[in-house]
């Protein structure tokens, strides 16, 4: 696979010129460091200010499940949509395997992400990602993502 320069840093505004998630379903606040093709790292920061806590329970509000999957996925995507040919393509699920709920995550928490990506062939991407909060392992999981726009190409006529 071809070497790409590693990108550093980029906010919430950066991240939505590589995938195509917007607010309210926009999981991921800062990718700190991502080498295309090969891995991404950064977080997200949980504020009670999330639409989602006040139905989550009011009594003890904790991080949906579907939102940590969400924002584990959207990590992974910029282990390849960082790729310049990639950026901002469509991408859907084709699988989510092995999910790990390791802990509660709170508001005011924060939830470091860091996503790999194991192989990336004819628009099907596989990896497996991996979250912390303070280093603790907050949640884990292995992604099949594909790029249909890729993907289509190589179907049979």
């Amino acid at each position: 696979m071809e070497e790409y320069n590693t990108l550093y840093d980029l906010n919430a505004i950066d991240i939505q010129t590589y995938q195509k998630n917007r607010y309210p379903m926009l999981f991921i606040d800062y990718v700190t460091e991502a080498k295309p093709g090969q891995y991404a790292k950064g977080f997200k920061n949980f504020s009670y200010n999330e639409w989602y806590f006040p139905v989550h329970f009011d009594d003890e509000p904790n991080v949906p499940a579907f939102v940590q999957i969400e924002g584990l996925t959207q990590m992974f995507l910029m282990t390849f949509l960082t790729i310049p040919e990639y950026k901002g393509m469509k991408t859907g699920f084709v699988s989510i395997d092995g999910a790990k709920f390791k802990r509660k995550i709170e508001p005011g928490e924060r939830l470091d992400i860091e996503a790999t990506l194991d192989s990336f062939k004819r628009g099907v991407a596989k990896g497996h990602v991996e979250s912390y909060v303070n280093g603790e392992v907050a949640c884990t999981i292995k992604l099949t993502i594909t790029i249909p726009d890729v993907l289509k190409k190589y179907r049979p006529a």
